[in-house]
């Protein structure tokens, strides 16, 4: 058995949902900087031109875009307490899924272009 397969084995998987409620502790060797980012962070957050229902809304899309299981965690329950359903969240994450599908596939416009400067 490989070494590298011995080791997926053990670990099973990256991402421990348990160490999502030890974010915070992020900040211990650098308390400064964590402070600034968490100030930064409830600031954005926070209602203003949009609701924070309508931002944990667009942090789940985003939270998919980026595939963090993380981030999928904290604003599916974010999203639910703040008023969405399952309906909502799951057509923000198909709007994730249609722009990032489309920054794809636009970017094989660069490929052709590309294709086009090689074949000459």
């Amino acid at each position: 058995m490989s070494s590298v397969f011995c080791l997926l084995k053990a670990m099973e998987t990256y991402y421990t949902p348990g160490d999502l409620p030890k974010f915070s502790e992020i900040g211990e060797e650098a308390p400064e900087l964590a402070k600034k980012f968490f100030d930064y962070y409830g600031a954005v957050f926070a209602d203003g031109a949009l609701t924070e229902r309508e931002k944990a809304l667009m942090a789940l899309a985003v939270a998919h875009a980026l595939q963090c299981p993380y981030c999928i965690d904290a604003y599916t329950q974010a999203c639910l307490e703040k008023g969405s359903n399952k309906a909502e969240m799951t057509e923000a994450v198909h709007v994730a899924a249609a722009i990032r599908g489309g920054a794809s596939l636009v970017h094989g416009v660069q490929m052709r272009a590309h294709a086009d400067k090689l074949s000459m």
